[in-house]
């Protein structure tokens, strides 16, 4: 390939694209999450006890690859736990399949969520948190069945499953 103008070009604008996309994704999530939070480890213990995809979610605001996580397809009586401090966040009858890619539940185990306003990649968002450690679950959307309508969307690799 010759190196010409419109290749530098092009090669330049696509840097300054995927730039600007690493820009919108939030960083100062660790901070945010070791807020006032009954749960709490230092960087170095969270980077120990998770794995790096559990890890890249639950402190850093990340997101798994849709149809990714075993959860999607756990249909067992029992409940969801947070993968970061095992608080029980959702339990398992309120599982549904969404068709989005992540495990999706229609409300959440009272006291085990805390939201925020996610402003990241040009939309308003509300983020969901464990409400003990603080961690990233994923986002709470108005498109969900009834009783709720709500849709809480959920990384799989924040979660754990104990069967009943």
């Amino acid at each position: 390939m010759a190196i010409d103008r419109r290749n530098v070009l092009l090669g330049g604008s696509a840097i300054a694209a995927l730039a600007t996309f690493g820009l919108l994704r939030p960083m100062a999530s660790v901070e945010a999450a070791e807020g006032d939070f009954p749960f709490k480890l230092t960087d170095e213990e969270w980077k120990a006890r998770l794995d790096p995809a559990a890890y890249d979610v639950l402190r850093h605001e990340g997101t798994e690859r849709p149809f990714t996580s075993p959860l999607n397809d756990e249909k067992r009586a029992g409940t969801f736990l947070c993968a970061g401090c095992d608080q029980p966040l959702f339990a398992s009858e309120t599982k549904y399949d969404s068709g989005t890619g992540w495990p999706s539940f229609y409300t959440f185990i009272d006291g085990a969520l805390g939201t925020s306003v996610d402003n990241t990649l040009f939309m308003q968002r509300t983020e969901v948190h464990c409400s003990n450690c603080g961690g990233h679950q994923g986002h709470v959307f108005e498109d969900g069945p009834q009783p709720t309508g709500l849709r809480y969307c959920i990384n799989g690799v924040a979660l754990k499953f104990a069967a009943a």
